[in-house]
This record gives C-alpha cells, sequence and structure tokens, in this order.
C-alpha cells in the first residue's frame, strides 16, 4: 500500500504542472493589455510606463519564459505578489481560503447527509412511492443550474420570507451560529447538484449489492430488513459512492466561483473572478494552485480510503 501510495504521490506533480500551465496559457490568451488592466482603465500613462509595468511583472518576455519564472518562484515558496492590491499573493490566498474551504465542506456535507439517506430509502423501496419521487428530484437537481437556484434561495428566503442572510460572511470563530446561518443558502446552492448524483450513484450500487446472494440468505434465515441493508450492505455499496463523492469535491469548488460572487462572500473563487478581469495572474495562478493542489489531495485520499472500508483491497499487488 505505501509504494502505491508513493506512486500516486509522484502522480500528483504531472498533474498539478498540466493544471497551472492550461491556466496561465488561458490567462494570456485574454484580449487586451494585461499591463493597462493592472493599472486600471482610469489611469492616464504613456507608452514609457507601461513598458516598466511590463518588465516588472515580466510581461515583455515569451509566455514560456514567464511561466519558467513564475514555477521557479513557487518552488521557492514565493506565490508572487498581486498586481492590483500590491499584497502578497500567499496573504491574499490566506485571507481568502478558509472561507472557500469552509463553504466547499459545508456544502459537500449538506449533499452527502441528503444523498445517502435518500439514496437507500431509494434503493430498498425500489419502483414504490419513495423511489419515484427521489428519482424525480435528483433528475431535477441535476439539470438546474448553480446560479439560478442561488437566485430562487435568495428570492425565497432571504426576500420573500426573511429568514437567512443573502449577502456576506461572518467567520465561523467569532459567531458560529451566524456564521452558519450566512453560509446555509449558497452551500444548499453549491450542494444540491452534488446530492443528485451521489444519491443516484447509492441507489445504483445498493440495488447491485441488494440482488447478491449473501443478502438473500442473510433475509432467508430471518434477519430484518433494515439490519441487512445497514449492516452488511451499504458498507459493500459504498466504494463506488465515495468516489463520486470525492470527484465532487473539485466541482463544488469549481461552483464556489459563481456561488461566492451571487453570495457575496470573500473566498477565493470572488477573488479569481476579480483577477482574471483584472489580469492580475499571480492571483489566478496562486489560487488555481491551491485549489488543483485540494482537490487531488482529496481524490488522494479517497484512493487510499479504498483498503479501509474493504480490506479486500491491496494495492501492492
Amino acid at each position: 500500500m505505501w509504494r502505491y501510495a508513493r506512486r500516486r504521490l509522484l502522480q500528483l506533480v504531472p498533474s498539478l504542472l498540466l493544471i497551472t500551465m492550461m491556466v496561465f496559457a488561458l490567462m494570456h490568451a485574454i484580449p487586451g493589455d494585461p499591463a493597462r488592466m493592472m493599472v486600471g482603465a482610469g489611469e492616464a500613462l504613456d507608452e514609457a510606463q507601461l513598458a516598466v509595468v511590463r518588465r516588472e511583472y515580466n510581461l515583455d518576455r515569451p509566455v514560456v519564459i514567464q511561466y519558467g519564472l513564475w514555477l521557479g518562484r513557487v518552488l521557492s515558496g514565493d506565490l508572487g505578489r498581486s498586481a492590483v492590491s500590491q499584497r502578497r499573493v500567499s496573504e491574499e490566498l490566506r485571507l481568502r481560503a478558509g472561507v472557500t474551504f469552509q463553504l466547499g465542506l459545508f456544502a459537500w456535507l449538506i449533499g452527502a447527509l441528503i444523498a445517502i439517506p435518500a439514496g437507500i430509502v431509494s434503493a430498498v423501496f425500489r419502483g414504490r412511492l419513495p423511489d419515484t419521487v427521489a428519482t424525480l428530484v435528483a433528475v431535477g437537481a441535476v439539470a438546474l443550474p448553480g446560479f439560478w437556484v442561488g437566485i430562487m434561495l435568495i428570492l425565497l428566503f432571504g426576500v420573500r420570507l426573511g429568514w437567512l442572510p443573502t449577502q456576506g460572511y461572518v467567520a465561523l470563530a467569532e459567531n458560529p451560529l451566524d456564521s452558519l446561518r450566512h453560509m446555509l443558502l449558497p452551500a444548499i446552492a453549491l450542494g444540491i447538484t452534488s446530492a443528485a448524483l451521489v444519491m443516484r450513484q447509492m441507489r445504483s450500487a445498493l440495488l447491485e449489492v441488494l440482488e447478491q446472494d449473501y443478502i438473500r440468505t442473510a433475509r432467508a434465515k430471518g434477519l430484518a430488513r433494515w439490519p441487512v441493508v445497514l449492516g452488511h450492505a451499504v458498507r459493500n455499496a459504498f466504494l463506488p459512492v465515495i468516489t463520486v463523492m470525492g470527484l465532487e469535491i473539485g466541482r463544488i469548488f469549481a461552483g464556489s466561483v459563481v456561488v461566492e460572487t451571487l453570495f457575496g462572500i470573500p473566498g477565493m473563487g470572488r477573488l479569481m473572478v476579480q483577477a482574471v478581469f483584472q489580469h492580475d495572474f499571480a492571483i489566478v495562478q496562486g489560487s488555481v494552485l491551491v485549489i488543483a493542489t485540494a482537490v487531488l489531495a482529496v481524490n488522494f485520499a479517497t484512493d487510499m480510503l479504498y483498503a479501509v472500508i474493504d480490506p479486500r483491497i491491496r494495492y501492492d499487488t
């Protein structure tokens, strides 16, 4: 297992390099002069001053050289400095990363807490009313875009009912209850699609397990349905569900860009949107690096978790 873990860790390196290279190339493909975007459209700068900005941020060099210089700084622990705020990227991300990770974790937990029980009930009552209702809700949730769900939640629970705040953020350490109130609507908007996908996978995997001979044998011996389902079937059906739940982390981080902007949450997603419009390359690259590392780390942990859940799996073969 440890040999497999080392091999998987080494495989993360080229994945990170490829991701950062693609983002770097896409940022440079955006129309407009990065130097003018960095200093602001309202600044009246002549070409000599713009040349100074380009030279300071290596914008006068080929893209390949720029990427190599950025990568060299990253390997030495320096993510660079924001061209807009002039603050270090590591400091900017330190202030924002916790917000995004809190939102992502909350959305992931909401999705899991809804999806797993719904998937179990749907599989146990296959073809009956609970299964039909859960399936229709799941199909609808997958089809609905997160930003539309967020707008509807704002209109219903924020504007019409006035139950929950729709804008802003409160730190968890400052006021846990108020923080959860601010996070609830964006987390639901972000986690609803994840819940639908995990629920469908839970149902499919559990239906397959329930058809196995050992489940039939347990039922034939007189064991009640729910002890058999919860004590034996669910655990054996959980491997493919874990895979989907791990992959959903990446989708949740991607969706945070829209949801944070919609709900006014000061996280990395909102920061990246602002940085893209301002051509702030250092912020975009640093944010992508942090998020990509987190997603790959979760996928690695998911692989390692397989052996814990199912002892039959061996990685050293």
